[in-house]
């Protein structure tokens, strides 16, 4: 059913918009005013089935009643509660359903507010964890090529999107260096899952060994599956062989599962579902069905415990941020992972991936199609750019989904999916369905 329309447009002048092409979007803006279940309204009045879960986030789809009713209960009882040398129960039973989540291995949390800060966080405890242990000179950071780890100067410095790089190159880390990209479309188009080529793209982590020294470097963060830079799955066993040379080297390897995490994959994280267990752990956006930001960065206990040394009276790690940990967010964590487990919505994940894959892959064929990718309830369907024009063509069939009532997300030429884990079998047809019309539409 299509909501009321809202009436009287708001001033578009004063809101300098995030990641947008601020000027076309305010000639010609995409308003989004309500959302239940899988689809937003926008302020029109029309729905619009999402494919995205708004922005990687909403896993258990929008406007889940527990959620905003939790929240607002913690808001009548405890508005604010600091977490600096001071604590509120919920923290703590937070920390502790999360660390049930993941693999026990990794039970020690650190709450953030977004995927941006996970990410330096985890840098910064890296480079303590190093200095704690004795090794002090470790102060080298390894992001890869394509990768995307937020917008503080620690992710940027180690993310390898250059259009997120070149402006702020001179304010970056100078300790930080990429290994290669997996992406290998010559050997590995229209793979379904993890691609057969290219486990020994990890093996380039011995070139920056042998050209900076083992000795100097602190961790390797990568995510997974790669979302931002378009869906990059990684080869078979190239998880595994970046463990083993990190291992080997003494250097600490870090996932970022902002994206992967809560389901994702069909699993808790990609560390199940690749079967390879990191140091440090990122995640954001799932944990609270985007309803409220919060992130949290899972440890390994042995690196929280070199850390927990000397003088007990002393701070241990001198960072945090004032909403870590904050009464309203823990509400909505808590009560976003009770639909996880209660509607089983990781297992649905899984049980639902073959027909994700087989729909999603029947586009092989369809014209300006160059690959296609998948990886639990995750798809990218990379588009022959436009000559002289690249992301054009890509673009204009996100506006034209949009206007037909289908969000999706657009990286360069790729098209990103990546549906709520409630999504229908009907709903994944339609989506497809729109694509086959709409990509040979655009040349």
């Amino acid at each position: 059913m299509n909501a009321e329309p809202r009436g009287n447009m708001p001033k578009l002048e004063n809101f300098w918009m995030p990641f947008t092409a601020n000027r076309q979007f305010k000639a010609a803006p995409r308003m989004l005013a309500a959302a239940s279940g899988m689809y937003y309204t926008d302020v029109d009045g029309n729905q619009v089935l999402d494919g995205t879960s708004g922005l990687w986030c909403c896993n258990a789809g929008h406007g889940r009643r527990e959620i905003s009713e939790a929240v607002g209960r913690q808001l009548e009882e405890l508005d604010y509660a600091p977490t600096f040398q001071m604590g509120h129960p919920l923290a703590f039973e937070t920390a502790e359903v999360l660390s049930g989540v993941v693999d026990k291995a990794l039970n020690r949390v650190f709450f953030t507010n977004s995927g941006s800060e996970s990410a330096d966080t985890a840098l910064k405890i890296a480079l303590a964890y190093h200095r704690a242990k004795g090794d002090a000179g470790r102060t080298r950071v390894i992001g890869r090529e394509r990768g995307y780890h937020g917008v503080g100067f620690g992710g940027i410095s180690v993310g390898g999107l250059v259009a997120n790089r070149k402006t702020f190159t001179a304010a970056l880390l100078p300790g930080s260096d990429h290994i290669v990209h997996t992406h290998d479309p010559a050997r590995n188009a229209f793979s379904k899952g993890q691609p057969r080529h290219g486990a020994e793209y990890a093996d380039d982590l011995e070139r920056l060994i042998a050209l900076h020294g083992a000795e100097t470097i602190a961790c390797v963060i990568v995510e997974p599956v790669a979302g931002s830079t378009g869906v990059l799955v990684p080869p078979e066993n190239y998880l595994q062989r970046l463990r083993a040379i990190c291992d080997k080297h003494g250097i600490l390897l870090i996932f970022d599962e902002v994206i992967t995490g809560f389901g994702r994959l069909g699993a808790p994280f990609a560390v199940e579902k690749f079967g390879v267990m990191p140091d440090i752990m990122t995640t954001a956006k799932g944990l609270t069905n985007g309803v409220i930001p919060m992130g949290a960065v899972f440890v390994r206990q042995a690196v929280h415990d070199a850390m927990m040394q000397g003088d007990e009276a002393v701070i241990e790690f001198f960072h945090g941020y004032t909403y870590s940990g904050s009464p309203a967010a823990c509400a909505a964590a808590l009560a976003t992972q009770e639909i996880y487990r209660r509607e089983k919505l990781f297992e649905r994940a899984a049980d639902l991936e073959p027909y994700w894959e087989e729909k999603l892959h029947a586009l092989k064929g369809t014209k300006h199609v160059v690959d296609i990718r998948n990886c639990g309830i995750v798809g990218g369907i990379e588009l022959e750019s436009r000559p002289g024009a690249p992301g054009k063509r890509a673009y204009e069939i996100f506006v034209k989904a949009f206007r037909a009532g289908l969000l999706i997300r657009v990286t360069g030429d790729t098209i990103a999916l990546s549906p709520p884990l409630i999504v229908e079998k009907d709903q994944i047809d339609r989506m497809m369905g729109m694509l086959e019309e709409f990509i040979p539409s655009v040349d």
